[in-house]
């Protein structure tokens, strides 16, 4: 039996505090473009509802125009 831990050497240490840091960095990346991708479909989300309000509006102009043309139309 063993009682005492063995102590990494320097070099494990180092390699290991490297390899955290590398890992580190690419969660801070991974968070970066998370945030980008979540603000753009934010702007999609909001640009779709423009959308859909600007198509509703022109239905509405279209619906009208051509309730005007059948009323034109029934009264010649």
């Amino acid at each position: 039996m063993n009682p005492v831990p063995k102590i990494m050497s320097d070099e494990l240490l180092q390699a290991l505090e490297a390899k955290m840091d590398r890992l580190i960095q690419v969660c801070e990346r991974l968070q970066q473009e998370n945030d980008e991708l979540r603000a753009k479909a934010n702007d999609w989300q909001r640009e779709r509802v423009r959308l859909i309000e600007k198509n509703e509006l022109a239905r509405g102009r279209v619906e009208a125009m051509i309730t005007r043309l059948k009323s034109l139309e029934s009264n010649s």
